[in-house]
């Protein structure tokens, strides 16, 4: 660790098991084959491809239900999208919009875009269409690529005559397989009748040309921006975290380091069905993967029987997922007859994982399902659990290569805590956001003097350097893997005529994790409505991942003192509630 930790150790015993002090004392809990002080360049993405398609070019880099590409066929690919691109304008400054499922057209425009000088900027399916919108003219998005899908285009087309946007790309998913499968179809839904025209092409038209690209050499990778990947808010107002080349490259090499001792390159098959939007996936099933040269078989939906056939036919040696998708293969009976000993790694993020269901998963795939943390703030790596280390149940692992953890006091001084005191988790390091998009107080409210982000997550360090989450500062639901903002809901259910004040909360959810409750008061003499009549009146003002799971209309909901709304009665209910059921 060179000068790093000079003065740090206290005695001269072999490294990683070193008495250290309580600064770094992760480090005791370090297995042998990571390195905390590893190596974490920071170059442009696109280097991170370029070493694979050297390395590997003839292997198969992408399985599109049974289609394959190579590793030279998806950057020839790449490098005419880019010169398309370049053709529409984009270059430095330039943003441009990906609205895409799991499907080779996303892994392609990542890297067009990137490679031909601009910025991407993330859109979830799940959005609304106001929240989309939003997102639209905060990011100063110009160009959007998506798909002929009615679940797709049309919200695109409506946007490209209400917005900033000035042209679409709209693909199919037949160009890349002409034989889709018809269950994928079914789950993504029929396609839509696209107009074509000066301000929308086809994505084969962005491909038609011999890919003549004007180069654009970062000038520093820790400065030039490559992702705006929006994240929720308290306020209602989704912000754009600044995701730099250099964060996503030195998360990549955090990744390389940990998983070092599963997964050798040019080997490994993964399983790519969480949403590449997401920020999890965009690391692990796509950045990581290619540039570890391993093959990815894309899936634009999870489907658990898809999902246990593909791991069985395929010999998958890896599969990331979410809580809910662990659970949902749990309950499927093809876990127990298919042969799933092919897997060497499986990883769930996004939301904490339940220990009966790691437990039990471990005992029926026999593979250990292991459990980090970390936020799209983090460029998804936080925290890792070493492959042999002996179970810490509810940690979510320790810190990650070249991080550093501190539990500060929830007040927002910066005294660290003591091992097992509780306050918020701070996090510092090359994979922390560069800030907020065009939010400086948003930034400088998220970060210390000293520069670590205050997470918003509280939790706790024991003496041997394990972090445990225990629950959230922010005003926010954790569903399926994705931030809810209750602020969000409630804006949407005030629009209701008959609505004179709600409060949401998180409940349990069996499958969800979690999932948002409302309880309302209605105004007076307004007519009471059932749970049918609001979700039909949500359903285009919220995401799907935001829909309510129940609601309860009240006389009155709690207050506070100086009559502000207060939750905490509502939250102790529902838990009292959830413990008599139990």
């Amino acid at each position: 660790m060179g000068a790093l930790l000079s003065g740090i150790y206290k005695n001269n015993i072999t490294p990683w098991r070193r008495v250290v002090s309580s600064e770094l004392r992760w480090l005791n809990a370090y297995p042998d084959s990571v390195r905390w002080d590893a190596p974490l360049p920071q170059r442009s993405v696109d280097a991170l491809l370029a070493e694979a398609v050297a390395a590997y070019a003839e292997r198969p880099a992408l399985d599109f239900l049974g289609s394959k590409l190579s590793y030279a066929e998806l950057d020839q690919l790449i490098q005419r999208a880019a010169c398309g691109l370049q053709r529409l304008g984009v270059g430095p400054g330039v943003h441009v919009g990906l609205y895409l499922p799991n499907c080779p057209h996303y892994f392609i425009s990542f890297f067009a875009v990137l490679r031909a000088g601009g910025t991407v900027v993330n859109y979830s399916p799940l959005d609304a269409e106001r929240t989309l919108a939003h997102k639209i003219e905060d990011s100063q998005t110009d160009i959007m690529v998506t798909l002929d899908l009615a679940a797709f285009y049309p919200k695109m087309a409506a946007l490209l005559t209400s917005s900033r946007l000035r042209a679409l790309v709209v693909g199919q998913l037949t160009e890349f397989n002409t034989a889709v499968e018809p269950a994928v179809a079914a789950q993504l839904g029929p396609s839509a009748e696209v107009t074509y025209g000066t301000d929308c092409q086809r994505f084969t038209a962005l491909l038609d040309n011999h890919g003549e690209l004007k180069a654009h050499p970062l000038d520093d990778p820790k400065t030039v921006l490559a992702v705006l990947q929006y994240t929720g808010g308290t306020t209602g107002l989704p912000k754009g975290a600044m995701l730099t080349h250099g964060n996503i490259s030195s998360s990549c090499a955090q990744l390389r380091e940990i998983l070092a001792s599963y997964l050798q390159p040019g080997q490994e098959r993964v399983l790519a069905v969480l949403p590449p939007f997401h920020i999890y996936a965009l690391m692990i099933n796509m950045v990581f993967s290619l540039h570890l040269g391993a093959e990815i078989y894309l899936h634009p939906r999870f489907d658990a029987e898809t999902v246990l056939r593909e791991i069985d036919r395929n010999r998958i040696t890896t599969f990331p997922g979410v809580p809910t998708m662990f659970i949902g293969l749990l309950a499927h009976p093809l876990t127990a007859e298919l042969d799933l000993t092919s897997l060497k790694m499986c990883n769930s993020g996004g939301a904490p994982l339940p220990l009966d269901v790691q437990q039990r998963y471990q005992q029926v795939a026999g593979c250990a399902l292991r459990e980090g943390w970390g936020m799209t703030e983090t460029t998804t790596t936080g925290t890792f659990t070493p492959k042999d280390a002996e179970p810490h149940p509810g940690s979510c692992g320790l810190p990650v290569p070249g991080c550093r953890i501190r539990i500060l006091p929830l007040d927002g001084s910066d005294r660290e805590l003591a091992p097992g005191e509780r306050g918020e988790v701070c996090i510092s390091g090359p994979n922390i956001t560069a800030g907020y998009w065009k939010r400086a107080d948003a930034s400088a409210e998220a970060m210390t003097a000293d520069g670590f982000l205050r997470t918003g997550d509280v939790g706790y360090m024991d003496a041997d350097g394990w972090v445990y989450i225990v629950d959230r500062t922010k005003d926010m639901i954790l569903c399926s893997g994705y931030n809810v903002y209750p602020r969000v809901i409630e804006e949407a259910i005030y629009e209701h005529p008959a609505v004179e004040e709600v409060s949401v909360i998180g409940i349990d959810d069996p499958y969800r994790g979690q999932a948002p409750k409302a309880f309302i008061k209605l105004k007076a003499g307004a007519e009471a409505f059932d749970f049918a009549t609001l979700q039909a009146f949500l359903e285009s003002r919220l995401g799907k991942h935001e829909r309510l799971a129940a609601m309860e209309i009240r006389e009155a909901l709690p207050k506070t003192p100086v009559g502000k709304l207060s939750k905490k009665e509502l939250v102790d209910e529902e838990r009292q509630r959830s413990q008599a059921c139990a």
